[in-house]
């Protein structure tokens, strides 16, 4: 009897501790998940949730251009970059309307429609961009070829692959006018090709035979609208369109080039989702274009251009309801960026250390209303005496990017307005405070 009883309660003794321990460990796992919901640091998404886990977190994200140092007063600004978070409060405010959930075994396939010459082009995403382009009205699309890239970057990669003879004698000269987005002459010239080679401003440019001149309009980094500079028959254009969209210019005609390239993190400000499209005329070009992504990265994510395409959708949505205009991403997108103009050129004009290009009022067939171009970025020149603008607004903690990288002097500088809101208002209310007496103190300090 007594050894029965000491059976049994060894066995229970076992069976209870397992018990314990895991209502223990569950407990714990529970808890440590609601503090992280609660602190706004969980990564995870619930598909039951009205709304994605981010649209509720207040502290900033890692990817922040911005850095934190010791108070505002310390704080660095870094607008050298154009990363759009300034969007992240409109899809905030769009809750789960934008979201998609891929189950595990979908879209497994390399190919997305074999009937396609671009094959690995998603029929609902190229549906959605025929489908924005034509309520915005800012590109023609029929009898176009639509070929979608990794980014934009791809994209002109795959262009001058496309475009550059196999066979000539030396590589093709790629030329754009100054000031040019800086990025240009390093990718051109990355792989170091035999194709082609960076020849530097169009305005310059007198060597004779062929050439492939960019011709982006908007521009990056000064706003004006764009025209081919050379204008010569040999010459091939291609037109970087990343910033023709309402919030940022007029749309007066839709667009109708031979090569046009668009892509999703300027339109809608999804950078990281890292995806661009060009419309081609030319089917032989798209075709080498197409072969470019192939040999590069075979194709395009999937993943990705579903969820571009939803973005699309909700967006052409919003702007095609007659509900509140609140929801239109491009009014949200116009009215803040007008707002950002306004104090940047108030604060320019208080201090009198800085310039800003001015621009003509055109008529927007899409918001129909005029207005100026707002660009995603401000072309800032520093005044005598001031002679490197980058270094001294650096001085002042503001990290933009120097007018030496866009091909023109060091006066310049380009700054990003596409940062998040406290980010921007501070960044104003610095630059207010900069003196012609901070101007001096920094050549004494350089030795000027």
């Amino acid at each position: 009897m007594l050894f029965k009883m000491a059976k049994f309660s060894k066995a229970f003794s076992v069976r209870n501790l397992l018990v314990l321990s895991l209502s223990i460990n569950v407990s714990l796992l529970v808890r440590v998940a609601f503090e992280r919901h609660e602190n706004g640091l969980t990564g995870f998404y619930m598909a039951s949730q009205k709304e994605p886990l981010a649209a509720h977190a207040t502290h900033p994200s890692l990817s922040s251009s911005s850095t934190v140092a010791a108070g505002d007063g310390d704080r660095v600004i870094n607008l050298d970059h154009g990363d759009p978070t300034m969007y992240e409060r409109f899809w905030q405010q769009m809750g789960d309307k934008a979201t998609i959930v891929i189950p595990g075994w979908q879209f497994m396939s390399y190919f997305s429609d074999i009937g396609n010459i671009c094959w690995f082009l998603e029929p609902e995403f190229a549906r959605q961009i025929v489908r924005l382009h034509k309520v915005v009205g800012n590109a023609v699309t029929a009898e176009r070829y639509i070929v979608v890239g990794t980014g934009s970057t791809q994209l002109y990669q795959a262009v001058l692959y496309a475009l550059a003879p196999q066979d000539a004698d030396e590589p093709i000269s790629v030329v754009t006018a100054a000031p040019y987005y800086s990025s240009y002459p390093t990718i051109t010239d990355c792989l170091k090709s035999g194709l082609y080679k960076w020849a530097g401003d169009a305005r310059s440019f007198e060597k004779k035979g062929p050439f492939i001149e960019l011709v982006t309009s908007p521009n990056n980094p000064d706003g004006y609208a764009r025209q081919s500079v050379l204008n010569r028959s040999e010459g091939i254009l291609v037109h970087d369109l990343a910033y023709y969209w309402p919030q940022y210019t007029p749309i007066s005609s839709p667009a109708d080039h031979d090569i046009m390239l668009f892509t999703v993190s300027k339109s809608t400000g999804h950078a990281g989702m890292r995806i661009g499209w060009a419309l081609v005329k030319d089917r032989e070009v798209a075709q080498k274009m197409i072969k470019y992504i192939e040999l590069n990265s075979i194709g395009v994510s999937k993943d990705s251009q579903l969820r571009a395409a939803k973005i699309l959708k909700v967006v052409s949505d919003s702007c095609e309801s007659s509900g509140d205009s609140s929801e239109s991403l491009f009014e949200f997108a116009y009215h803040l960026l007008a707002e950002r103009w306004q104090l940047l050129r108030e604060a320019v004009q208080h201090n009198g250390l800085f310039s800003l290009p001015s621009f003509s009022s055109g008529f927007c067939n899409y918001l129909e209303r005029s207005f100026e171009p707002q660009p995603a970025f401000a072309w800032l020149k520093c005044e005598e005496p001031i002679k490197d603008c980058q270094e001294f607004l650096r001085s002042s903690r503001i990290l933009t990017r120097s007018g030496k990288h866009f091909g023109v002097g060091p006066q310049y500088v380009r700054i990003s307005l596409l940062d998040r809101d406290d980010t921007m208002n501070l960044f104003i209310e610095r630059l207010s405070n900069i003196t012609i007496d901070k101007a001096y103190e920094h050549l004494k300090e350089r030795g000027d």
